[in-house]
């Protein structure tokens, strides 16, 4: 049996993740040796999402690859994710932003974090915390709410009920959703995936008015806890998440470059 690395379980669990997406919407999938692709298709200048799996050699014939899909998909918006950054699609006329780490948790138990009263009242003090993991389409309708405003992923707002998580989601084996509250109200959120191989951490969030308050560590390390010991737990981590998630035990094995179709510039005011 050949051992992958660290690196291809999160870059596989990422794209299983996009998977179950792609079945949950009914949209249009590809899965290759090298890359696995999603024609994600809410609207029609959705991004399509694609991520590379798997080292490469020369990068000239996966680029040409990858733009041919592209062309065959009228793609209007793309993320597509390379973990291993040699690939250039400057000429096919895509940018790509800063590149983020890749985490890997090593397995282990994590400990439930001690939930309840917050320090502090007024306004941004005090309270009671909770999170729970979402069972009905009520409460993921809570948690997609609250990663489309605290994340922030301006494509889908203002937010509209099942547009980005669908709850098919739910019903999909391996996919949890998790929801911290404050007195009740929703504060914080994320989702994770578990492949087989690994448990995949997604958009953790806190809503703007919660910030600061332990809410993300609380969601991450419930949701931590919840998920199976002997498999390690993978995320990309955001700039603002990496010194949560380096507390938590996480470790960088790569850096994924994630490119895109350039949003064209806003026609002048007249």
């Amino acid at each position: 049996m050949k051992t992958i690395s660290r690196l291809e379980q999160a870059n596989d669990n990422a794209a299983a993740f996009w998977l179950a997406q792609a079945r949950a919407h009914g949209w249009q999938q590809l899965v290759t040796p090298r890359f696995t692709a999603v024609r994600c298709a809410r609207t029609p200048d959705d991004a399509h999402r694609i991520v590379i799996t798997r080292p490469y050699g020369a990068t000239e014939p996966l680029e040409d690859e990858l733009a041919a899909l592209l062309r065959d998909w009228s793609t209007v918006r793309l993320t597509l994710e390379d973990p291993y950054g040699r690939l250039d699609m400057t000429r096919y006329g895509y940018g790509h932003g800063r590149a983020m780490a890749v985490m890997v948790r090593e397995p282990g138990p994590v400990e439930p974090p001690l939930l309840g009263a917050l320090p502090g009242s007024g306004a941004r003090g005090g309270g009671r915390l909770t999170v729970d993991e979402t069972f009905d389409a009520d409460e993921f309708a809570e948690v997609e709410h609250a990663i489309v405003e605290g994340f922030p992923i301006e494509a889908h707002q203002p937010w509209k009920r099942g547009v980005m998580l669908p709850g098919e989601l739910l019903w999909e084996q391996g996919f949890r959703a998790w929801l911290g509250r404050i007195d009740g109200a929703p504060a914080g959120a994320c989702l994770t995936y578990d492949d087989g191989q690994a448990t995949g951490v997604y958009w953790v969030a806190t809503l703007p008015d919660h910030r600061s308050r332990g809410v993300a560590r609380a969601v991450l390390e419930t949701a931590l806890a919840a998920a199976d010991p002997e498999r390690p737990a993978t995320l990309v981590a955001t700039l603002l998440g990496e010194p949560l998630y380096l507390k938590l035990g996480f470790t960088e094995h790569g850096r994924t470059h994630w490119w895109s179709v350039p949003t064209p510039p806003a026609p002048a005011a007249s």
